[in-house]
């Protein structure tokens, strides 16, 4: 399967911008939330070839997030990576048990975040 649709979900709207960018001049098609009621709305729109998720955003945390959509029939073959500032390598383990396939840090290096996307390819 190859990656081409990407739900990005992030509070902080200079990141969404950020991400959004750098990946739409990749060629992905990018949709967006800014919290897990949106992203829950966007995935029953539409469901993407991958989720990139922050973890730190107000209401349901992406840890809670993720594990509520990987636990999903409709989405569990749909890869998460946690995208967050949350660099301890007990965040990571904590992610990767939500259900998450792949950890990256912010601030993002861009060749790093597509290559992990490619992985899934």
């Amino acid at each position: 399967m190859t990656i081409q649709k990407i739900l990005l979900v992030d509070d902080s709207k200079t990141e969404l911008h950020y991400l959004s960018d750098l990946l739409g001049k990749r060629g992905f098609a990018v949709r967006t939330a800014e919290n897990g009621e949106e992203a829950l709305r966007r995935l029953a729109e539409e469901t993407p070839d991958l989720i990139l998720m922050d973890v730190v955003m107000p209401g349901q945390n992406g840890f809670q997030l993720t594990r509520s959509i990987t636990r999903d029939p409709r989405f569990a073959n749909v890869p998460v990576i946690m995208c967050t500032s949350k660099n301890q390598e007990t965040d990571k383990v904590w992610g990767m048990r939500q259900g998450a396939r792949d950890y990256i840090v912010k601030p993002v290096n861009a060749d790093e975040l597509v290559a992990k996307i490619h992985a899934f390819d």
